[in-house]
């Protein structure tokens, strides 16, 4: 079986594919959208993507595209800390240049501007993509923001270590597949994804949909706005909650199509932690 991932070997969701599927073909591709397309044309049998980051909030091109573009379903949730490390080809070099992934940059910036002032920041698609580049260039004065398992993969030096600003920080994976699959991590939770629209001729109609899930006690843990990309001031939402009784979640579906909202399931999903 052959599992897709935003790659390359050693980012944070190779880690996250090795957990999970240990035994399987692990497949890396460049993009969050190439992720997707390999799952939707059948090269891959599932597929794992970043959703959202503690401090830089959503991932964008995953929400947008499992919106828009997508009918496929997330089977399970893993939620991984983030340690981000400076990495370079050796200790004590005069570092003039150092790469990452934009979210991995803000995550470390604080450290970067204290320590490396006039350094110039380049941004790259991963930050194992990062890590690479600088293993490929082992002359120039580069570093890296990325984890500890691009480190071991290309063979760089931690120069410093957890460089990110804020400690309880975490990400959202999203496993995309046809079923669930059985996952050897600690079950933290159960919860269902969804996004929906809402008409244009009814009043408080925010407060209605989400009014569904408030009077019958089910805990909503996230909502999130993104623009519907046809005329400004539109949005669509996304909003996910623990699905811990399935009996009241239907009668809330039931109720949010009854109002004319119409809606679109994400995922119904286990949530697993990685320690």
């Amino acid at each position: 079986m052959h599992v897709g991932y935003l790659g390359p070997k050693g980012s944070f969701t190779h880690n996250i594919a090795l957990k999970a599927f240990p035994d399987e073909e692990l497949i890396p591709l460049g993009t969050i959208t190439e992720v997707i397309k390999a799952y939707e044309e059948g090269d891959v049998s599932y597929a794992i993507v970043p959703v959202e980051n503690a401090i830089e909030g959503p991932v964008l091109e995953t929400s947008d595209y499992l919106f828009h573009q997508a009918h496929i379903e997330t089977i399970a949730e893993i939620v991984q800390p983030i340690k981000q490390q400076l990495l370079a080809t050796a200790q004590g070099k005069k570092i003039e240049k150092i790469f990452s992934h934009p979210q991995a940059i803000a995550q470390g910036k604080k450290y970067v501007l204290e320590n490396y002032p006039d350094v110039i920041i380049e941004a790259m698609a991963s930050t194992a993509y990062a890590a690479r580049y600088v293993a490929e260039h082992p002359q120039a004065n580069y570093a890296a923001i990325a984890p500890q398992a691009a480190a071991d993969e290309y063979g760089l030096e931690i120069i410093a270590q957890d460089i990110h600003e804020i400690d309880n920080n975490y990400t959202r994976f999203w496993v995309l597949g046809p079923k669930a699959v059985p996952i050897d991590l600690k079950e933290t939770d159960k919860k269902i994804s969804l996004a929906f629209t809402l008409p244009d001729n009814l009043p408080g109609a925010l407060y209605k949909a989400l009014s569904v899930f408030a009077w019958r006690g089910i805990d909503l843990t996230k909502i999130e706005s993104r623009p519907l990309k046809t005329v400004l001031g539109e949005y669509f939402f996304i909003i996910d909650f623990a699905n811990h009784n399935e009996e009241l979640v239907g009668f809330a579906l039931e109720e949010l199509t009854a109002i004319g909202i119409h809606y679109k399931i994400l995922g119904k999903y286990t949530v697993y932690q990685l320690g």
